[in-house]
């Protein structure tokens, strides 16, 4: 098993962890790595629940702060193991998972060692499955079975956000927008009805879509309506009888699910709609009197997240959560990810600072 060293710098670590491969449904190895390390500290009370591990002080403290990382990343493509780069003169680690988002893992693990009677109570969780769907969730599960350990007054989920503090989150439902035809040998098309032919209003209504931009408590939310993959046809002579368009909806956190979901079917009246995935968003959760300490002391600007990110989980628990970590979202599940080596140490001290009020 993978050795971590909690006692190197937070670069070091990141290097190490993301060079231990944890595509989604593959995080065993990673997370026994993370239990063995953070097991062998006396301050840490430790839970493993599958593949997610969480660990807590019990100092007795007036609060108590909630912070988040999975361990898992999206599919590789040839960019393991990392390597250093430089570009104009800073330098960057570069690889999967370096972005999305080892680094803050990195961040929360070192911190996590060394932090042993911060001036409130921490949960510290490393949770799997994340870039896949919801219900397959470390933290869905982790909800069901220990819904004790979600506890908090503030959360803070270590997504790249270019050590920013991003508020909230956009909201994620995806759908099957589905055309129906006759199946017919290509030779004798009009004895058929073409499937995906019938989808060209569907994609026309796509084109034509303007997303909202949506203020929500002083941050703006930018929504997005876009197909994200087709499926129709059987072989290369066959007159296709069902297409299937998969739509992606980013919704501002002003609306809830059932919202959405008639938003939606609004705008392919007339076709035969599934949900398929369906995820509400955050609100900034920025008016809680510990999200000010903190914005005060890492001395960061909020902006909207307009990713979906599990800080709706603890909104929806009545937890205020933001988005706070190393690394550029654009790059995240890019090929050339990277994250600036400054990034990484500039959000360990952020972080240092507030939680030790130093």
């Amino acid at each position: 098993m993978p050795e971590l060293d909690l006692n190197s710098s937070t670069v070091e670590l990141t290097r190490t962890i993301c060079d231990i491969p944890s595509v989604s449904d593959d995080e065993t190895v990673l997370a026994d790595a993370i239990q063995s390390a953070i097991g062998r500290l006396p301050h840490l009370e430790v839970h493993r629940d599958g593949d997610t591990i969480v660990a807590r002080t019990q100092r007795g403290r007036a609060q108590r702060v909630v912070i988040a990382g999975h361990i898992d990343t999206v599919p590789l493509n040839g960019n393991l193991p990392t390597r250093d780069t430089v570009e104009e003169g800073e330098p960057f680690l570069w690889g999967r998972g370096t972005v999305d988002m080892k680094a803050g893992v990195a961040v929360q693990l070192k911190l996590a060692a060394e932090l042993v009677a911060p001036r409130v109570d921490i949960t510290w969780m490393w949770y799997d499955h994340e870039e896949v769907d919801a219900d397959l969730n470390g933290l869905t599960r982790l909800a069901r079975t220990r819904p004790d350990l979600f506890a908090g007054d503030f959360a803070i989920l270590g997504e790249p956000s270019n050590g920013q503090v991003e508020g909230g989150c956009n909201g994620n439902l995806r759908v099957l927008v589905r055309t129906h035809g006759v199946r017919a040998h290509s030779a004798r098309a009009w004895v058929g009805e073409n499937a995906i032919h019938k989808a060209a209003p569907i994609l026309q209504r796509l084109s034509e879509y303007r997303p909202r931009e949506i203020p929500v408590d002083g941050l703006v939310y930018r929504e997005g309506l876009n197909a994200v993959r087709v499926r129709g046809g059987i072989a290369g002579n066959v007159i296709p009888d069902l297409c299937e368009v998969e739509v992606n909806y980013r919704f501002a956190p002003s609306r809830d699910l059932a919202e959405a979901e008639t938003h939606v079917r609004d705008v392919f009246a007339g076709f035969e709609v599934e949900i398929v995935d369906a995820a509400a968003g955050a609100r900034p959760g920025l008016d809680a009197p510990l999200a000010q300490e903190f914005l005060a002391a890492v001395g960061a600007e909020p902006r909207p997240k307009y990713g979906w990110t599990d800080v709706a989980r603890f909104s929806a628990l009545g937890v205020p959560a933001v988005n706070y970590g190393p690394g550029d979202p654009q790059l995240a599940h890019h090929d050339d990810e990277r994250v600036p080596l400054a990034q990484i140490e500039s959000v360990e001290r952020g972080l240092r600072a507030w939680l030790t009020g130093s």
